[in-house]
C-alpha cells in the first residue's frame, strides 16, 4: 500500500505524548512540531490515527506545497493543483487557513482566495464550478502559511477529534477529551490500580480513564469521518478497522468519580451511560472534604476550579483542603492536580515532584505530581522511598514554559505547525484576533443577537438510557466485564449509513 506524508494536530504541550502514540501505531518518520507531530503512513495507518489516536485532533494529509509572498501567488499556486483528483461538479467543499506571516494580515482573505482558485479551475475547465458548503462540506482542505511556505493539505477527519461522540450534557466549561487522555496518559497509568477524580464535573477524565483502561478506541463513538466522503474510500478496509477489538483488554480494577454538586453528578452519569462505562465507573456526591483514604492503591487525576471561568466561593481554601486531605487521606499513592494560579498550588502546602506545562483552553496552566508519603522526607527516603525519579528531575530541568502571548480563546488548539514563530507575526496575528473579535461582538449587538454561544448538544446518533448499552442506529450488547469489547462485532460500517447491525441469518 502506498505511503505518503501525514501531519497530526494537537494541542500545546501535548506534542511528546501524540508522537509516541504515533510510533505504537506504526507510524514512522515521527517528528515533533509545534501543536503538530509530522509521520509517514498508508492509507490504513491515516484511518487508524482517525480511530485509535486519543490526543490528536485533526489528521491532514499534505498534497501540495509551494511558496508565495501574495494573495496573487497564493491563487496562482494553488490553481495548478490537478483539482479533479480530489472533487468533481457535484462535491462540496470548504477551506480554512492558518496563517503566520508578515506577508498576509487576513488568513480569512487568504481562504477566499484558494476558494476562487478551485471554483476558477473547473469553471475553466468544464464552464460549470463545485459547491462551496462551510456547515456540511464533503471536503475540507487546509492551507497552513508560514511566512513563505505554504502547505496545502486535505482534512481526514472533519469534525474536530476531540468530538467523541459520547458527551451528552455537561457542566460549565469542561475539560476537552484530548486534553484529559494525554493528562492520563502522561501519568502513565495504565489500570494497574484505582482511579479516582474527586472533583470529576462532566465526567470527561473517568470516561477518557476507562477508555484507556480497556484500551477501547475513541473513535467507537463517531458517526463519521471526512475521509468517508474522499473518492478513494476503502470501506471494507475500515470496517475491519473499526470492527477490531482484539486489543481491547480486561480491567480488574475500579474508576470512582465525585464532585459536591449533584448536578454535576448526574451529568457525568448521562455521559458514562452513552459511553457504556457504567460498571466500570461508580459516582458518588461527595465534596473533597470529605475525601478518605481508599482502600486499594490509587492515583488521582482532577481538574479543580481555577478562580477563571468556574470559580469558589473560597477558592484558596478550596486547595488547602486539597493540600490537607492528600497529606492524611492518600498516604502511598500519587496524586495529578492541573491548576492555573500559583497561589491555589502554593496553597496546597506540598512540593509536587513533576511540573508540566499544558494549555487548557486559552489559559497556560501547570500539570503538577505529588507523591503523598508518611512522616518527614529523610525518613521516607532513607527507607528507600522515592519522591522524584531521575526521569522526572530531567524533565522538570526541561520544562518548557509557554510564553503568555500564545493564546487560545476557543478552547481549539492554535494552529502553528512551526518551531517557532516570530514575535512580530504573533504580536499582528493577536492584534488581528482581537479586532475581530470586537469586530463580531458589534455585529452581534447591531443584530440583536445574544452575545456568545451556549452549549451544544451532540449531533451523534442517539444513545440508549440503559446501563451498558450503546446504540449506533441499533442496540449494542451490554458492554460490561468479561466481553473483551466484543459489542462491535455485531455491527457493520456502511460509507453512507454509518455503523449499522448485521442480520443474524447473513
Amino acid at each position: 500500500m502506498e505511503k505518503f506524508k501525514l501531519i497530526a494536530k494537537t494541542f500545546q504541550g501535548l506534542e511528546e505524548v501524540l508522537a509516541q502514540e504515533l510510533i505504537k501505531l506504526g507510524a514512522e518518520d515521527v517528528e515533533r512540531g509545534n501543536r503538530v507531530v509530522y509521520f509517514t503512513g498508508d492509507k490504513e495507518l491515516m484511518y487508524r490515527a482517525n480511530f485509535e489516536l486519543r490526543t490528536a485532533v485533526r489528521i491532514l494529509k499534505p498534497i501540495a506545497t509551494f511558496e508565495a509572498t501574495t494573495a496573487d501567488e497564493v491563487y496562482e499556486g494553488v490553481k495548478k493543483i490537478d483539482w479533479t483528483q480530489y472533487l468533481d461538479l457535484s462535491t462540496t467543499f470548504a477551506v480554512d487557513s492558518v496563517v503566520y506571516s508578515e506577508d498576509f494580515r487576513n488568513s480569512k482573505f487568504v481562504s477566499y482566495k484558494v476558494k476562487d482558485a478551485i471554483v476558477d479551475y473547473f469553471r475553466e475547465k468544464t464552464g460549470s464550478r463545485p459547491n462551496i458548503s462551510v456547515a456540511t462540506p464533503d471536503i475540507k482542505f487546509n492551507i497552513h502559511i508560514s511566512e513563505k511556505s505554504c502547505t496545502l493539505s486535505l482534512d481526514s477527519s472533519g469534525e474536530s477529534l476531540h468530538k467523541r461522540g459520547y458527551r451528552q450534557a455537561s457542566v460549565e466549561s469542561p475539560i476537552n477529551e484530548v486534553l484529559a487522555a494525554a493528562m492520563i496518559l502522561m501519568t502513565g497509568w495504565d489500570g494497574e490500580c484505582d482511579f479516582i477524580d474527586p472533583m470529576c464535573g462532566s465526567g470527561t477524565i473517568l470516561i477518557e480513564a476507562a477508555l484507556i483502561a480497556r484500551n477501547i478506541a475513541p473513535g467507537v463513538f463517531r458517526k463519521n469521518y471526512a475521509f468517508e466522503k474522499w473518492s478513494d474510500f476503502d470501506a471494507e478496509l475500515f470496517e475491519k478497522i473499526y470492527n477490531d477489538d482484539s486489543k481491547e483488554r480486561e480491567f480488574s480494577h475500579h474508576i470512582y468519580g465525585y464532585d459536591q454538586e449533584g448536578q454535576a453528578i448526574a451529568v457525568s452519569m448521562q455521559n458514562i451511560k452513552a459511553a457504556g462505562l457504567t460498571e466500570e465507573i461508580t459516582l458518588a456526591v461527595q465534596p473533597f472534604q470529605k475525601f478518605t483514604q481508599p482502600a486499594e492503591k490509587a492515583i488521582i487525576v482532577t481538574n479543580p476550579p481555577y478562580g477563571e471561568r468556574i470559580s469558589s466561593p473560597n477558592l484558596l481554601g478550596l486547595y488547602r483542603t486539597i493540600g490537607e486531605r492528600l497529606k492524611h487521606q492518600f498516604v502511598g499513592n500519587d496524586a495529578w492536580i492541573i491548576g492555573y494560579r500559583e497561589e491555589t498550588f502554593d496553597c496546597i502546602g506540598l512540593k509536587p515532584s513533576l511540573k508540566i506545562s499544558l494549555y487548557n483552553g486559552s489559559l497556560n496552566c501547570q500539570f503538577c505530581k505529588y507523591t503523598i508519603f508518611n512522616g518527614q522526607l529523610n525518613e521516607y527516603r532513607s527507607h528507600g522511598g522515592i519522591v522524584k525519579t531521575d526521569a522526572e528531575r530531567r524533565r522538570n530541568a526541561e520544562r518548557k514554559v509557554f510564553r503568555p502571548h500564545r493564546e487560545n480563546t476557543d478552547n481549539s488548539p492554535m494552529d502553528n505547525m512551526e518551531e517557532e514563530i516570530p514575535e512580530y507575526v504573533l504580536r499582528r496575528h493577536k492584534e488581528f484576533v482581537a479586532n475581530e473579535l470586537r469586530e463580531a461582538r458589534r455585529n452581534r449587538q447591531n443584530e440583536g443577537d445574544e452575545e456568545g454561544e451556549g452549549f451544544r448538544k451532540s449531533s451523534r446518533r442517539d444513545y440508549p438510557r440503559d446501563k451498558g448499552e450503546r446504540n449506533f442506529n441499533g442496540p449494542r450488547k451490554p458492554f460490561g466485564k468479561g466481553q473483551g469489547g466484543g459489542f462491535k462485532k455485531d455491527f457493520k460500517h456502511h460509507s453512507k449509513g454509518g455503523f449499522q447491525r448485521r442480520d443474524k441469518d447473513n
